[in-house]
């Protein structure tokens, strides 16, 4: 079963939030890599026109401009470790400037035409954008993981709510272990 990793947000703006994972996400980067596997990063942000006060984007609206991500800024970059990686790949990025990495994207036509039957899900925030694109894949038709100990949020219970909901309507919540062991085995029968 053909496997995708999906590195969602792992931006400078979210930063603190994955001190604690930030080394499983380059874990399981490498690992991918290491298969030939497709790792696909996403990067939110707002431009211009969307930061106003009577903003369409309904994410400005619910945080405001000062605490949005705003598109070109130093908070918009990826984080200086998951940058290196993403540059050593072959797939673009991801734009987005909703929760869901599906909306408005080029993302669904990537994963079909790679042949991706799996997508692992891994970055942050838990609950709202890794939460949100799992879905989007589980919907889609995609069998979806969720790598607990490489994804991150504002806070632990946070963190646990959205892995709880996810693990019990959506897919599978497994460590970075885990996964590298079970998508190594499924790569070693093909």
């Amino acid at each position: 079963m053909k496997t995708a990793l999906l590195v969602v947000d792992m931006q400078n703006f979210f930063g603190p939030m994955v001190v604690d994972s930030l080394p499983n996400v380059v874990t399981l980067i490498k690992h991918f890599r290491s298969l030939d596997l497709p790792v696909i990063f996403t990067q939110h942000g707002h431009k211009k026109e969307e930061l106003v006060a009577d903003s369409k984007s309904q994410l400005v609206r619910k945080w405001g401009i000062d605490n949005s991500v705003h598109y070109g800024s130093k908070a918009w970059e990826l984080l200086p470790e998951i940058d290196a990686l993403f540059k050593q790949g072959r797939f673009p990025v991801i734009p987005k400037n909703t929760y869901d990495a599906f909306l408005g994207t080029d993302l669904e036509k990537i994963l079909k035409e790679e042949g991706v039957e799996r997508v692992v899900v891994c970055g942050v925030m838990t609950d709202c954008c890794c939460d949100t694109t799992g879905r989007g894949s589980f919907n889609r038709g995609w069998e979806t993981w969720m790598v607990a100990d490489a994804c991150g949020t504002a806070n632990e219970t946070q963190h646990k709510r959205g892995l709880a909901v996810f693990e019990y309507a959506y897919g599978e919540v497994i460590s970075t272990e885990e996964t590298m062991a079970r998508v190594k085995a499924a790569e070693c029968r093909l």
